[in-house]
């Protein structure tokens, strides 16, 4: 009865036949969309990632053609309960009484939304892999939040909130765990069988279970001295592309009007997360595998999406923006650039002096000829865990390519 809908529940109609577009669009996604860099847990997961970021993609070319009402009327339609949100500034004060430092009110502090703050930082860590870039996007974000304190309101913090709490337990915490278990993920030894060659349930269960865990690991490094300019700049725009993100996750809440324990919230943020982990490993193998020609599918859709999202944000918010001080954005650019580009110095100051002199080798994205188990695959962003493995991979691409052009047999 529900295919045949009910002229009597017009708003259940609309929920079913928009459940059954994305459920179409994403089993597409799976038959015809290019494989991700990864292959854990499995290739289609990640062709779903990446259909559900074109959905959400053309959902914000779709909110940006409607004007303040259609969006309200959409937004109530998914939450009534928006029809009486408010904006967290409008009830909440922030920065007051600076100079009183209890205890009390420094374990108040520690809220889920500190230990989110830690864990995200932990998984930013591990997405990035470098101790520089980690903590120069930490300072450089704090002072984002200083120089944009006077559109957002909930940028304003007490210094020692800012500094103590945010960027030395908070922002440090999580990547000091984050770059911990890259380091043991480094270090571990990738010996996989397949779940059909082991023969006692208890081994079943533990290889299903480390069917979630990485298929490689190897060490990650951004920059080193022979890095050409092109590298230098694309580390750059990949620290600027990062701020712009992280913007967008507030303007948005305060534009639209929702909190930030709402679905809309946590949702968007999750979902960035994960479609985060391939556009970073897309970026990097672009950056540092000569063999890779072109930027992975998933960092550009990625890069659509922060756009479109900072777009909204000016079309909706400019009452808001309206009130921006020129002044405060030119600094705030400057001061990017001058920490970025002191970051980027001092990383490729220690790449000459401590680093390893060998450059590892990375696969790129987007396996147009061969099989998604398959770590030769063009454009990919998988990594080999040691030297052997590397010069191995190498031989069968080269076997690969001569017996292939563009996917078609010779």
């Amino acid at each position: 009865m529900c295919l045949l809908g009910d002229d009597g529940n017009t708003d259940n109609n609309l929920w079913v036949g928009l459940i059954l577009v994305i459920s179409f669009f994403l089993v597409i996604s799976v038959l015809a969309f290019p494989n991700g860099p990864f292959t854990r847990p499995h290739p289609a997961i990640w062709r779903i990632v990446f259909g559900l970021s074109v959905l959400y993609f053309l959902f914000l070319v779709f909110i940006i053609f409607l004007n303040w009402e259609q969006v309200k009327s959409l937004m109530f339609w998914l939450d009534p309960n928006l029809r009486y949100a408010k904006r967290e500034a409008d009830v909440m004060e922030y920065a007051v009484n600076c100079h009183v430092i209890t205890w009390e009110r420094i374990l108040s502090h520690f809220d889920i939304f500190a230990f989110s703050h830690f864990w995200g930082w932990g998984m930013k860590a591990l997405l990035i892999r470098s101790y520089g870039l980690c903590w120069t996007i930490s300072i450089t974000w704090e002072l984002t939040e200083l120089f944009f304190m006077h559109l957002l309101p909930n940028f304003a913090e007490c210094w020692w909130d800012q500094v103590i709490l945010d960027i030395l337990l908070c922002n440090g915490g999580g990547i000091w765990l984050g770059m911990t278990v890259c380091r043991f993920l480094e270090m571990r030894t990738y010996h996989w069988a397949s779940i059909k060659d082991i023969h006692s349930t208890t081994g079943k269960i533990k290889r299903a279970a480390l069917q979630f865990t990485p298929a490689s690991w190897t060490y990650v490094r951004w920059l080193d001295p022979k890095s050409s300019l092109q590298r230098v700049t694309g580390v750059y725009l990949f620290m600027i592309i990062w701020q712009l993100t992280e913007l967008n996750t507030f303007f948005l809440k305060h534009i639209f009007v929702f909190p930030a324990c709402h679905a809309l919230s946590w949702c968007r943020i999750l979902f960035i997360g994960i479609i985060t982990a391939p556009t970073v490993r897309q970026y990097y193998a672009y950056l540092t595998d000569t063999q890779c020609k072109r930027v992975g599918t998933q960092c550009w859709v990625f890069g659509a999406i922060a756009f479109l999202e900072a777009l909204a944000c000016i079309k909706f918010g400019q009452d808001l923006f309206s009130k921006t001080q020129v002044l405060y954005v030119i600094l705030w650019l400057v001061c990017l650039a001058f920490i970025t580009f002191l970051c980027l110095y001092g990383m490729v100051w220690y790449a000459e002096n401590y680093g390893p002199r060998e450059k590892s080798f990375s696969e790129c994205e987007d396996s147009i000829y061969t099989e998604p188990d398959d770590a030769v695959s063009e454009c990919r962003g998988e990594f080999e865990t040691d030297s052997t493995t590397s010069s191995s991979a190498r031989k069968r691409r080269d076997s690969v390519n001569n017996t292939s052009i563009n996917g078609v047999e010779k």
